[in-house]
């Protein structure tokens, strides 16, 4: 067995070459693992066909289950996936960085494997400098579905990461162990009304009451 390679990186102040060795490794169709604000994910260039499949093949997962995305800000998301409703701008504008997963129409581009065939893509902008600092050197949205086989737990901590993934991943990020906690809430944007798919870190109540809320 392979063991991964496993570079430690400064959360407060991540090396620029770490993270350019991982936005490379990203977009040559490889997978990296990567901290986020709650746990660590998976993170492949989502436009890639076979980067998405690798994806699958690490986690042991059904293709029929969509990949969640994060990105380095809204204007990323904005540049790659489209514009977001009014609604979709204003949880952006209040929400991000944070845990709020929007889902929006997935463009032509996106492997469809993202998806799992719905036409719609989740994406949030983590409260992680290191997640956003590779989101930005690859210059685009990047898969970050947690990084353990599928059916097992979820996990804060790389080494754990590494224990059970390290022969099928192409580079490890280590800041340390994450935050945890609860999973970012999901919310539909793409109709007239926002509606709630997953409950989560997010209050309901809390989107609510800023929607109602006129706009400064």
């Amino acid at each position: 067995m392979t063991p991964v390679r496993r570079v430690f990186v400064d959360p407060g102040s991540p090396q620029r070459d770490a993270i350019q060795e991982a936005a490379k490794w990203i977009l040559s169709g490889g997978v990296v693992a990567l901290p986020t604000d709650t746990l660590y994910g998976l993170a492949a260039d989502p436009f890639n066909a076979e980067g998405v499949a690798r994806v699958f093949l690490v986690k042991g997962r059904g293709a029929e289950r969509a990949l969640p995305l994060i990105a380095a800000d809204a204007q990323q998301v904005i540049a790659h996936l489209g514009p977001l409703s009014p609604t979709a701008a204003r949880l952006a504008e209040r929400f991000w960085p944070g845990p709020l997963t929007l889902l929006v129409a997935a463009p032509r581009e996106l492997a469809r494997e993202v998806t799992g065939g719905t036409g719609r893509v989740g994406v949030r902008v983590p409260a992680n400098d290191v997640a956003r600092a590779i989101c930005r050197a690859a210059g685009r949205p990047l898969t970050a579905t947690s990084a353990n086989v599928s059916g097992e737990p979820a996990t804060a901590n790389p080494d754990e990461v590494e224990r059970t993934l390290g022969d099928r991943i192409d580079l490890l990020i280590d800041t340390g162990p994450t935050p945890g906690g609860a999973a970012s809430t999901i919310v539909d944007a793409t109709g007239a009304e926002p509606a709630l798919v997953r409950a989560g870190a997010l209050g309901w109540d809390e989107i609510l009451a800023w929607l109602n809320t006129e706009p400064a």
